[in-house]
């Protein structure tokens, strides 16, 4: 049967159950490159489905509330989570105005060991079973914070430890995640419009999505980088977070290994470990916002990078062509959309997932690997995930 990118897709099992290994394809598409193609029509339904969400609406006054008091607001997750629960944190803290105190991002490990005792934390966890993030959740109930998990359905172990939970409704079908990546970043983008006395503009946000999705070029940069040995990733603000989750997504659908730094950690020592066999991707969409010394550093970054002979890429904001000499990206660039009518800060997070996922999916297929079982079809990566 043919696949419908437009279609909902499949919620979670009702009694819930967590997920299977998704079965082993031996070419693409994968079901992962299903997602990559549902996302833009999902993105819209979602922002529809969690703006009627009373809990949507609760979540945003119980952070007014919380900022207003001076309380903390805390964002955690695992893994492809924790990147989602990154920007989620950056969105909900330009929704407050940025004058609110600065809104923390911490693992979900770390915040169960010292979890706050008042303010809101708000998990992410796609299918709602992961252990360290119930483990939070449970911790920060017990210490007296508001708790609210965004997930895919409320019959999860996770919802049952949440005060408030926003549902998602539609799961990711590889485990190679991108719509466990995508979902809860726009689910957060509709709390933060609430939080600024605006409503997310769900048109403007699929045809974001809709031209984020060029193949070709994603090909072009795969073909470049796929004989590296390994992959740094680097970006600043917003776009670290990209830089983490691109990583994440090429050791987990690729197999090859990569590592994100902070845009002005690069050169500070890493770069001794680097030379032609080592590749680099940029990731740049906020430069606009932030101004010539982000654009400097990220040129010095690929000057560098060209210095030693590595392949490197850029993902792009369409906007800021012209301010990075083409001959820095010799393996190319992927132009992030940039949406006039979505705050700069969710075009840059959300047009950024697909392009992302994108070279990560086709990473995958040069280098001969099915990406949605994250290497688990392995025995000894299966005993290692299970150890």
């Amino acid at each position: 049967m043919t696949f419908d990118p437009t279609e909902l897709l499949p919620g979670a099992p009702d009694p819930w159950a967590g997920s299977q290994m998704p079965a082993l394809r031996h070419g693409p598409p994968y079901a992962m490159t299903e997602m990559i193609a549902a996302e833009p029509a999902l993105a819209e339904r979602i922002v529809a489905r969690v703006a009627a969400q009373l809990a949507a609406a609760a979540l945003a006054d119980r952070l007014r509330a919380a900022a207003d008091a001076g309380q903390p607001i805390v964002t955690t997750g695992c893994g492809t989570s924790e990147h989602a629960a990154m920007a989620i944190a950056a969105l909900l803290e330009d929704g407050l105005g940025g004058d609110a105190a600065r809104i923390a991002c911490i693992q979900a490990f770390e915040l169960a060991r010292r979890p706050p005792r008042s303010g809101v934390v708000v998990a992410v966890s796609h299918e709602g079973g992961t252990d360290a993030t119930n483990a939070a959740l449970r911790a920060a109930r017990e210490a007296g914070a508001t708790t609210a998990l965004i997930t895919v359905s409320n019959r999860s172990p996770g919802a049952a430890l949440a005060e408030l939970v926003v549902t998602t409704a539609e799961q990711d079908q590889s485990w190679c995640h991108t719509v466990g990546y995508l979902s809860p970043m726009v689910a957060g983008s509709v709390v933060a419009a609430a939080l600024a006395g605006r409503v997310l503009d769900a048109i403007s946000l699929r045809a974001l999505l809709d031209a984020a999705d060029h193949a070709p070029a994603a090909e072009a940069s795969a073909t470049a980088l796929a004989g590296c040995e390994r992959l740094l990733v680097a970006g600043s603000g917003i776009d670290y977070v990209s830089a983490r989750e691109l990583a994440l997504k090429v050791e987990e659908g690729a197999r090859l290994p990569a590592v994100a730094h902070l845009l002005e950690t690069v050169r500070h020592g890493h770069l001794a470990a680097a030379d032609e066999r080592t590749g680099l991707v940029l990731a740049l969409t906020d430069g606009e916002a932030r101004g010539e010394a982000l654009l400097e550093r990220a040129r010095a970054v690929l000057r560098s990078a060209q210095a030693l002979g590595m392949p490197a890429a850029a993902l792009l904001a369409a906007d800021l062509g012209d301010d990075v000499p083409l001959e820095l990206t010799p393996a190319g660039r992927l132009a992030i959309p940039v949406a006039t009518r979505l705050p700069r800060l969710v075009s840059g997070a959300l047009a950024s997932a697909i392009p992302l996922q994108l070279l990560a999916e086709r990473l995958a297929r040069v280098r001969g690997y099915d990406p949605d079982t994250i290497g688990r079809d392995d025995p000894r990566q299966a005993a290692a995930a299970d150890a």
